[in-house]
């Protein structure tokens, strides 16, 4: 029962492109500099950044590109073949003003719009051979312990229970059941736009995200 050192974890990070109603979408900008950020400022020992990928705002017609990128983590070995791979999806809800930990997803497609490739599917389930548009996933990441520690850190956050029904959930449920499939974690984060919370606190914010996943994983 020595000291083993810090246990190895690799969080790799999405967000999405703009939408109907969103011509600048912050995860965007987040996904796209946060290796950079994270370059300067370090990171905690066995904390690894892997992939930041920048996903269509697209349901059934980006599924592919979708497992393309959880599947790459599998494929690559992630280096730390032994350690715990997380997967943090960020999306914007354009109407919040503070940030939220969304603790499950729905298997329910129900799009208020049409999404960036033009589908809006109604009431229909995610995926199909999980039956009713009412199951639910839940993240297996310690939503309480990451909220308790963003909130320690002064953070505008909250959890919730309900990521929407249009891209951010579609996402978030395939993701959680590819997770549960390959022995990784799912969580998913909502932000504000930048012209409510600025751009540099997000971004602190999403580090400590990630800091707070790898001290509780």
């Amino acid at each position: 029962m020595g000291s083993e050192g810090p246990k190895a974890i690799t969080i790799h990070v999405t967000g999405f492109k703009k939408f109907l109603g969103v011509s600048e979408n912050p995860t965007e900008k987040i996904a796209n500099n946060l290796k950079s950020y994270v370059e300067k400022r370090g990171l905690p020992p066995g904390l690894t950044l892997g992939s930041c990928t920048v996903l269509e705002t697209a349901g059934e017609g980006a599924k592919s590109q979708l497992y393309e990128v959880l599947e790459s983590s599998v494929a690559s070995g992630d280096k730390n073949s032994n350690g715990t791979v997380v997967w943090l999806h960020l999306g914007v809800n354009s109407g919040a003003t503070k940030f939220a930990i969304e603790r499950q997803a729905v298997n329910e497609a129900h799009f208020r719009c049409p999404d960036q490739l033009g589908w809006q599917p109604q009431r229909l389930p995610i995926v199909v051979e999980d039956g009713s548009i009412l199951k639910t996933k839940e993240t297996s990441c310690s939503t309480e312990s990451i909220f308790k520690s963003l909130k320690n850190r002064g953070f505008d956050v909250v959890q919730s229970d309900d990521a929407g029904r249009f891209v951010c959930n579609y996402v978030y449920y395939h993701s959680l059941r590819f997770a549960e499939q390959k022995g990784h974690k799912s969580l998913f984060v909502h932000v504000p736009l930048f012209s409510k919370i600025d751009e540099d606190t997000q971004m602190q914010f999403v580090v400590s995200i990630l800091e707070a996943i790898a001290a509780t994983c």
